[in-house]
This record gives C-alpha cells, structure tokens and sequence, in this order.
C-alpha cells in the first residue's frame, strides 16, 4: 500500500460546488463550549461553499448536561444539520458506527467537538482526500510539522508511545493511527464493517484500510488543549485506553507478541543447554530450567505460527465478505440505529472520554 504525506491544496483544483461532505461530531457532555463551537463550525463550512456541500450531523453519546437540548435547537430551521441521539452513553466507537450509515455524500469528516483541532483543519483535510484520491486521510500532530500545545504530559506520552507502537506493528507506518479527526471516502467507509465500541475503532478503520489496501494519508495538524483547562482522565480510564491500544496493535501483528517472546525463551533454552554441556557438574536445576525455557520456545512459536495462519484466513475472508457485501448492499439504503443486542451497557464515563479519542 503506497503511504505518502498529504498536503492542502488550493481551490483551483476543485469544480465549484460539487464536492458533497458530512461533518460527524461526536458529542458527550459539551454544553459548556457547544454553543459557540457549532457556530465557529458553521462560519467555516459557509466560507467552503463555493467548493464543497456540507452537512453536518451531531451524535450525542447519552450526555446528561444538556448537550443535545442545545444541539436541537441549533439545527432548528437548518435543513443541512441533523441530530442523532443515544439514550445513554455507549462511547465514542459506537456513536460513529452510529452515525456513518446516515452519511451519503462523497466524503466524510469526523471532527472534535471541543475544537481541540481549529476549523481550518476540516478545509485541509477535504482538499488532500480530492486531491491525492486517498481513502482516509488522517490529521496528525506526531507527524513532521505537526504540534500537541497544553497536553497533559502523562497523557501525551501515553498517546506518543502509544501511536509509536502502532506505527511500528502497522503496514502503513502512521504517525497517528488513534486520532480522531479525518476524512474518509464514504463509500469505502461503508465497506469497513466496523465492530469497536471505543476509541480502538480509530485504529481498526486503519487495520481494515491496510487489508483493501486502500490509500492512507496524513497532513500535519495542530492539536491545542489550551482553551479546555487541565481535563485528565482517570486511572481506570487510562487503563482501559492503555488496554485498547495493546489490544489494536495485537490486531494488526498478532503474531509477534508470540514470536518474539518463543525466539526470546529459545535463545535462552540454548544458552543453558550449551552452560550445561561445558559444566563438569550443571546440576539438575539448570537443566530444568533449559528444559521449561526450550518447552515455553516451542509452545509461543507455535502459538505465533497459528495466529500468523489466523490472520491470513480472516483477511482472505474479510475481502471476500467485503466484496459481497458490495455487489448485495444497494446505494440507496436506508440507515437505521442498531440492534439493541449490538450495544454494550455504557460505561462509567469521564466528561473527557471523547476528548481522549483525538490522541
């Protein structure tokens, strides 16, 4: 898969007016700045028109300060702006799985809510993905020319390592493969089939690009926490973002959390074994432990050989549900919310969770 960096691009490239976007903003507990974000929003999607038509559809996550009273009464007389609504909080994976199959234009754009990212960001972000043809293009500040500004440092290094690790297990080498803010092509988002509840669904949509070898871009962003105050997540919820990320990067590489550690314990089974064969008396001690290393080698590097197998038959699969899926589902088709037996119970939630999800 051919991975380059995106650039913006002028107007001059774009027909006037027929470029057709949605702008999904997840929203859980925002009132305070809500207001006034939609508005900022609106200014820049009216600055767009002559190049793009854009709407925007709001999902509130179940929030309890009133977030989607004033998200209602913002879309009010406004044919171009809807508002999607969950009961109660299911976060922020499943509000997009939520969302996606009420978006049918060409292109859609998730973004934060709290603004996190500057509205020019929604601009650029358009302008790569006509341009370059991409099916994701990702806004990322660990990349060149890219800045985090006034984040919790324990949540930066959190997010830096984090995104560092996938980098390195991934195929298309991302600098952010966790962020939130994008673009995607529609179409090729419907194809997906996506399945996360949290904020891994950011990493999965990477995954299932990688396996239909779609084309993954990323331009330089500027993510800025100054204007949030020092919001911070809980230990428990740290936990369960540091647990989701393990849980992405054994997606994309399973086997490597096998093998290495079986090359790891067969180093050492060998190491003991040659101790033992130079030692005029090894003791029956060293020669258990060579035995339980070399038992342990054998177990984890098969383990890797399955997951390795594995994974080749879930992505042979994958392409070929993918592809009927394609030929069987009609452009037309209505999106419904889903199934109640598709929702987990919502989570004890911080007001922050969906902040979390742009790192």
């Amino acid at each position: 898969m051919s991975i380059r960096d995106g650039t913006a691009h002028d107007g001059s490239q774009l027909a006037a007016g027929t470029v057709s976007f949605t702008l999904v903003l997840p929203v859980y507990n925002e009132a305070e700045h809500l207001a006034s974000n939609l508005k900022l929003l609106q200014s820049h999607l009216d600055t767009l028109s002559e190049r793009y038509r854009g709407e925007i559809l709001i999902v509130d996550d179940g929030s309890s300060d009133g977030s989607a009273d004033l998200a209602e009464e913002f879309a009010t007389g406004k044919a171009h702006v809807r508002v999607l609504r969950h009961s109660r909080n299911f976060r922020v994976g499943q509000a997009l799985r939520f969302a996606f199959p009420h978006c049918k234009t060409d292109y859609v754009v998730v973004f934060d809510a709290d603004l996190s990212y500057s509205p020019d960001h929604i601009e650029r972000l358009l302008d790569s993905i006509v341009a370059t043809k991409a099916k994701v293009v990702i806004a990322s500040p660990y990349m060149a020319g890219g800045s985090a500004k006034a984040v919790p440092r324990v949540r930066l290094l959190t997010s830096r390592a984090a995104n560092r690790f996938l980098s390195l297990v991934s195929k298309s080498g991302v600098h952010t493969a966790t962020g939130l803010v994008r673009a995607y092509d529609r179409r090729f988002l419907d194809s997906l089939n996506l399945k996360a509840m949290d904020n891994e669904i950011n990493a999965e949509i990477i995954y299932k690009a990688e396996l239909l070898r779609g084309l993954i871009i990323e331009i330089p962003a500027d993510l800025d926490w100054s204007h949030l105050g020092k919001r911070r997540s809980s230990g428990m919820r740290m936990s369960r973002t540091t647990a989701g990320f393990a849980f992405s990067g054994f997606l994309f590489r399973p086997f490597i959390f096998f093998l290495i550690p079986g090359f790891v314990l067969g180093a050492v089974a060998i190491a003991l074994t040659i101790a033992i064969l130079l030692s005029e008396d090894p003791g029956t001690g060293l020669a258990l432990g060579a035995a339980l290393a070399a038992l342990a080698a054998i177990q984890l590097l098969a383990a890797g050989l399955l997951s390795a197998q594995s994974k080749r038959y879930f992505e042979e699969l994958f392409h070929l549900s993918t592809s009927v899926r394609r030929r069987l589902a009609p452009e037309a088709e209505g999106p419904g919310e889903p199934a109640a037996d598709e929702l987990n119970e919502p989570a004890s939630s911080s007001s922050d969770d969906q902040t979390a999800a742009q790192l």
